[in-house]
């Protein structure tokens, strides 16, 4: 289930979080392998979705900037594609479960690593950049701190 994008942009908030929150227990998830190119320039990642009856779909996208605000280009690709380059991305990814959880007009994704213990994040999608953003009640209690303009918490620095 790909994010919404809206003309090769993507505007999202990112918030560090102690745990599960409690809302997850009826959400839709997928589990994601995600591994990024080697590249000084261009960050360049591919990507499986595994949904809950076991069908795979694959993504390459490419990624610049950083932020609140980047540009993203993400379009579906072949299994063919995704085993050609997925050795070149050894040492450089990431593993983890994505629940969607819908809350009013947004929809809440929350990563669970599973390649690190106790890492959990919440990201949220936005229309435009100025769109404020009320964290909601089933998720403020395991709020840390917002990370969106934190380097170290994008998936790319994460990744391993």
């Amino acid at each position: 289930m790909p994010a919404h994008h809206s003309q090769d942009r993507e505007i999202e908030r990112k918030y560090l979080l102690t745990g599960r929150p409690t809302r997850l227990d009826d959400a839709n998830s997928v589990e994601i392998d995600q591994g990024y190119l080697p590249g000084a320039r261009i960050n360049e990642r591919v990507r499986r979705i595994k949904d809950a009856r076991g069908a795979m779909t694959y993504f390459r996208t490419v990624k610049a900037g950083s932020g609140l605000e980047r540009f993203e280009a993400e379009e579906e690709t072949t299994i063919q594609f995704f085993e050609a380059v997925w050795p070149l991305t050894r040492g450089a990814r990431v593993r983890k479960r994505r629940y969607y959880v819908r809350d009013g007009d947004l929809r809440w994704e929350i990563d669970e690593f599973l390649d690190r213990p106790d890492l959990w994040l919440a990201e949220v999608e936005l229309e435009h950049v100025d769109h404020a953003v009320a964290v909601p009640s089933w998720l403020a209690p395991c709020v840390v701190r917002e990370v969106t303009l934190e380097k170290a918490f994008t998936n790319h620095a994460l990744a391993k």
